[in-house]
């Protein structure tokens, strides 16, 4: 494959990591700080449950998950695709 065939593969394989990945990342990132900010509000109220050694972090959703392991993947594969350009240049 020409030199120039492996930089597009790169970049369109990091522009759909991105976008695939960081949506489901933000997603889970917005979650995790409305679940802490709502633990606060209780506590500052008065009616907070007692303090377990369990983190109540219920963590990423299972599509959340799947696409952040698509992105990672995509990365990998952009990566790859760019050390094959620098190869055969």
């Amino acid at each position: 494959m020409p030199p120039i065939a492996w930089l597009a593969v790169a970049i369109a394989a990091g522009v759909a990591a991105y976008l695939v990945a960081w949506p489901a990342w933000i997603s889970y990132r917005a979650r995790e700080a409305r679940d802490r900010n709502a633990d606060r509000y209780l506590a500052w109220r008065g009616r907070a449950s007692r303090p377990s050694s369990v983190p109540t972090s219920e963590g990423m959703t299972g599509e959340e998950r799947r696409k952040v392991i698509t992105g990672a993947a995509l990365a990998i594969g952009a990566v790859a695709a760019l050390v094959a350009f620098f190869a055969s240049t």
